[in-house]
């Protein structure tokens, strides 16, 4: 302010001098004006003086006699104020700004004060505890106005040994905050350590440790061993003072823990084996197990087992049980180990109770792969179950046109690909019902050596020249229960196979084997229980079969063969009819070295009590078919549109009066009428809503006389209890034909 009142008076002195003119008249206006400022700045200095006296005033009244150091600052943390206390503590000649004031009193003052000035700009006050390298200090900050801030600090003498003089402690210590700072070292500690550490990990191995465990510390002359001993200390403050740890003589097992009968094993953090007791080594397979680490001994977690037994024993993870394989003891040997924290003899680690699971890991396995199978057999029934309604709707529609076209028609060939494709379509989608164990089985007593001998002729034929075939049979050799067609399908699935596993040529053996089983049998992930088998081998001598893809060859779809060279069905449909007979089949193949598939049926025999019908004979040619009128009314039940349409036509076309329903409940309306005269009900079998056996157990309380043809999808197993309780009825398996269905009908009114 002075400079502007001599810059003024300057300005005036040049005027009083200078002509008179421009030049006097501006350096009077000036010099006016330069004084006009001054004085007006003089004022708001004056009222700024004033104001800050007052707030000082203030302050002095509200914490001059306070016995903890205050200070007032700005928004950038310049000191205004300072009470007695704070003079008396840190002086009044010290660093402008608050920062400067603390910066020796705990690490990173800048970032605290400005995290408590923010907090506190927003809410009107804040507070935060610190440790200090004298104590504890407690910083509170208060909102006065606009930019400006009241602190205030209360500290805390440690009353702790660190506090009392922990320089002249033998024992080594550090005080730490909780990120693992060091904020004191005392000399003893830095004399171990050759520097004064920043962190805990400079001195330990492992930071997570528990009050009396050993651990382990790094010196310059390398690592020793100590006691740690921890004291809880102010805020969140650590005490840690090391003890010297005894001497370890050699270890031995005691009697008892050598001797129980539980598998019992101790791992140290680094997982190196400690001990471990006899059963534990039998469970391992015997041999010596000095100087293996728990992964020697242990895999297969899905991440290293040694994170694991370290989680543990950090206590990062409760105790546990886990199912392993074991390393020494085979690829199919398994461990339940569960791991529990312990400490011995100051030293943390981990106590290892074996029991063996590898019967369980096999019934596990077993499992799984039924419930796989199962699942991929209710999706492949559930598909062919569609497909049949599809074919039986082209296949259907493609007879209706053949109808209406003489073979020297020009559209006659193509409709007849068309069928023949429908009918490649429906043996495709009967292999799948094989599998899924849903098709229609018509089973028979059946001599083995009879059966192959009929098949000779044809499996030479499918085999060409190159390929040797050789039979075996056992003279012992029992009969067995299955349906012939499909198990002459079986056979040759598995012989072609077997061919072109052998581009080159080779030999295919078929042997035949008694098997008596007097405990079950456990094979490839199955038990056969105990009883008198028949055996069925196929062998050859060609490529094999890879052991990644030996479990998966009976899935429906999935084939070792290039592409466009096998539909993937061929072994699904084997499995499929085996175990739809009862049956058991299980593969044995090296690559290089060929195939072996062993077929398993349990012997049939009469004497047993167990008794079988005789074969039907064949049926007789039906009569060929001619148009009629009036032939009969005939009630068909069917959901999909496509297939009831077909099915309505070709009846009429057979001179039918045929009613037709979209499901039960239509067709028991229907039949509410009194009037409604019906001879034959044709109903599908699986519909929404009533299916079909339930809704014609219905109808036939009123209509007993009426005959009834159920046509499915599915096989005719998911029928035949409810079929056997209503009479008159019979079974005709989708896809069918034209002349299927007609000739079943008139079988049914004849």
């Amino acid at each position: 302010m002075p400079w502007l009142v001599a810059l003024a008076a300057l300005c005036l002195a040049l005027a009083a001098a200078a002509p008179t003119g421009p030049v006097r008249l501006g350096l009077t206006t000036g010099g006016l004006a330069v004084l006009l400022v001054a004085a007006g700045l003089g004022g708001v200095m004056r009222r700024g003086r004033r104001a800050a006296g007052r707030l000082a005033g203030q302050l002095t009244m509200l914490v001059g006699g306070d016995a903890a150091p205050c200070f007032s600052t700005d928004d950038l943390g310049q000191i205004l104020f300072r009470n007695a206390a704070a003079i008396a503590r840190f002086g009044e000649n010290t660093a402008p700004t608050l920062v400067g004031v603390l910066h020796e009193q705990f690490a990173s003052p800048s970032a605290v004060l400005f995290r408590l000035q923010t907090r506190a700009a927003n809410t009107g006050a804040a507070r935060e505890d610190v440790v200090t390298r004298r104590g504890h200090l407690r910083l509170s900050v208060h909102r006065l106005g606009e930019g400006r801030f009241l602190w205030r600090l209360e500290e805390f003498q440690d009353r702790t040994p660190a506090g009392r003089g922990a320089e002249g402690l033998s024992l080594p210590m550090v005080v730490a905050n909780r990120n693992g700072v060091v904020l004191f070292s005392n000399e003893a500690m830095r004399r171990l350590l050759g520097e004064r550490p920043k962190r805990l990990d400079r001195i330990f191995l492992h930071s997570r440790f528990q009050t009396g465990e050993e651990v382990t510390v790094h010196t310059p002359d390398g690592q020793i061993r100590a006691i740690v001993a921890e004291v809880e200390g102010v805020g969140d403050r650590r005490e840690i003072f090391l003890v010297p740890a005894p001497a370890r003589t050699a270890e031995t097992v005691s009697a008892d823990f050598e001797s129980v009968p539980v598998a019992l094993m101790t791992f140290g953090p680094d997982g190196a084996l400690r001990t471990a007791n006899r059963a534990a080594r039998d469970l391992l397979g015997g041999g010596p197990l000095t100087g293996l680490s728990f992964h020697d001994l242990f895999e297969d977690l899905g991440r290293p087992v040694n994170d694991w037994l370290l989680d543990v024993i950090a206590e990062r993870l409760p105790a546990g049980a886990e199912v392993l394989r074991l390393r020494r003891a085979g690829d199919e040997a398994f461990a339940q180990v569960q791991l529990r924290r312990i400490v011995e003899q100051g030293r943390s680690g981990a106590l290892a109770i074996l029991s063996d699971a590898t019967a369980l890991k096999k019934l596990e396995a077993q499992f799984n792969q039924s419930q796989k199978m199962q699942a991929i057999g209710q999706l492949a029934g559930g598909i062919a179950h569609d497909f049949n309604n599809l074919l039986t709707a082209i296949s259907g529609h493609c007879d209706l046109l053949l109808l209406r076209h003489d073979r020297e028609d020009g559209d006659f060939a193509d409709l007849e690909q068309i069928r023949q494709n429908a009918n490649r379509a429906a043996a495709l989608v009967s292999q799948l019902l094989a599998f899924s164990r849903k098709q229609t089985l018509k089973p028979e007593r059946l001599d083995l050596q009879d059966l192959l001998a009929d098949l000779t002729h044809l499996l030479k034929r499918l085999l060409g020249e190159k390929i040797l075939l050789r039979f075996s049979h056992d003279p012992l050799l029992g009969p067995i229960r299955a349906d012939r067609r499909r198990l002459e399908q079986v056979l040759m699935n598995l012989v072609v196979n077997a061919r072109d596993a052998m581009p080159d040529g080779g030999t295919i053996r078929i042997e035949t084997e008694a098997l008596a089983l007097t405990e079950p049998l456990l094979r490839d992930k199955a038990t056969v229980p105990a009883g008198e088998y028949s055996v069925i081998r196929v062998s050859d001598t060609g490529c094999g079969i890879a052991p990644d893809k030996i479990d998966k060859i009976f899935e429906p779809f999935f084939t070792t063969k290039r592409v466009g060279e096998g539909t993937g069905l061929g072994l699904s449909t084997v499995y499929g009819i085996v175990k739809q007979s009862g049956g058991y089949v299980f593969v044995q193949s090296e690559p290089g070295q060929g195939t072996r598939f062993d077929l398993l049926f349990p012997v049939h025999d009469l004497a047993g009590g167990d008794h079988d019908t005789a074969p039907a004979p064949p049926a007789e040619t039906p009569p060929r078919l001619t148009l009629r009128k009036d032939a009969g009314v005939v009630l068909l039940v069917e959901d999909e549109a496509p297939v009831r349409a077909f099915a309505s036509r070709a009846l009429r076309l057979r001179g039918y009066t045929v009613l037709e329903a979209e499901n039960a409940e239509d067709a028991l309306k229907t039949l509410e009428d009194p009037a409604v005269d019906v001879d034959v009900f044709v109903t599908d079998v699986v519909m929404p809503g009533l299916d079909g056996p339930t809704w014609v157990r219905r109808a036939l309380e009123d209509r007993p006389g009426v005959k009834v043809v159920f046509v499915s999808g599915y096989a005719e197993d998911c029928l035949s209890e409810d079929q056997a309780r209503i009479p008159n009825s019979v079974f005709l398996p989708k896809p069918f034909s034209l002349t299927d269905l007609t000739t079943t009908v008139q079988n049914q009114i004849a």
